[in-house]
């Protein structure tokens, strides 16, 4: 019986690296975890960030370290962690503008769905219509009416171009017929201040982050974006009630850069998957309007790709595009 003296080494090699991989995976982590998130501190990206993050540091024995990067949309937060060695020590918070990007910019330095490892799902949300309480409308239908007499009138603010707030309302005006005219900030909190102080009139933005605003009074919810209404707001109406057809909603998970070791990758999963299911926790997200988005790493690799191709579309009916 021979073989090549390569093929002996290969086949002896080969046992010890699974091994490796799996005890490298057993002891991780054993430094900090730095968890990019590509947005300000206080919007939704951030909030849930810090809550499933607390319980990784809680479960996982080393603290994982929230690194706000905001800028270009998400994309600066994002090209981070894809230029991050792949290790499981440099992570990125997924949500809708990753996969919005990959149609809206003409260029990127990488490409999301090549370069970005699913790890888990962590939630779905509805985005919410809120308006400062100071303005007129108080419905769905009243809103339509006042900005078909006032074009162009309506400031809308966003978290940032590109994202699922900017382009439910782009979707709403396509399917309206009411121009408003947008007002980009670089993420949810800074737009939020600006929409209680009356700067700016409506927002669509992402519910966990409005969600306390809207319950004190101090914004105005005049529907969400599901095509059901939402348990944590139940009197408020869906934009479909009015506007048939209308359905819009934003996801978030984790994801690592390729070429993350599996079984690194899998041990997020299944911490993040117990987050999940812990009774604490899940009354935490629904507080915030939050549905859990449980699944497999291959289960949330097929959410980023179907909701890259949805949100794709969205960018292409609603003209908009960045060089």
């Amino acid at each position: 019986m021979g073989g090549s003296p390569f093929r002996l080494i290969a086949l002896v090699a080969l046992p010890l690296l699974v091994a490796g991989s799996a005890a490298q995976a057993q002891d991780y982590p054993t430094k900090p975890v730095k968890w990019v998130v590509p947005y300000t501190p206080a919007g939704t990206t951030d909030i849930l960030a810090r809550i499933i993050g607390q319980y990784l540091s809680d479960h996982l024995g080393q603290q994982f370290v929230i690194d706000n990067r905001p800028g270009a949309g998400n994309n600066i937060g994002t090209e981070v962690v894809v230029n991050s060695p792949p290790d499981g020590y440099t992570l990125l918070l997924v949500n809708p503008a990753n996969g919005i990007n990959a149609t809206l910019y003409k260029r990127l330095p990488f490409n999301f769905l090549r370069d970005i490892a699913p790890v888990a799902g962590i939630i779905r949300v509805p985005n919410v219509m809120e308006v400062n309480p100071a303005f007129p409308a108080k419905t769905v239908a009243e809103f339509i009416a006042y900005g078909k007499m006032h074009p162009g009138k309506i400031n809308m603010a966003s978290s940032g171009n590109g994202t699922s707030v900017h382009l439910s309302g782009e979707l709403f005006m396509a399917m309206t017929g009411i121009k408003m005219t947008h007002v980009p900030y670089r993420g949810s909190g800074p737009a939020l201040t600006d929409l209680i102080a009356g700067t700016v009139d409506v927002m669509f933005d992402n519910l966990p982050a409005s969600i306390e605003f809207i319950k004190s009074g101090k914004l105005r919810g005049l529907a969400v974006t599901t095509d059901k209404r939402n348990e944590a707001l139940p009197d408020v109406p869906t934009v479909g009630e009015t506007v048939t057809g209308y359905e819009a909603s934003a996801w978030f998970g984790m994801g690592a850069p390729k070429g993350t070791p599996e079984a690194i990758i899998a041990k997020l999963n299944r911490t993040i998957n117990a987050a999940l299911q812990d009774p604490t926790m899940r009354a935490r997200l629904a507080d915030l309007g939050g549905i859990p988005l449980t699944g497999s790493p291959a289960d949330f690799g097929k959410v980023m790709a179907s909701e890259t191709e949805k949100w794709g579309k969205a960018v292409k009916f609603s003209g908009a595009s960045i060089e």
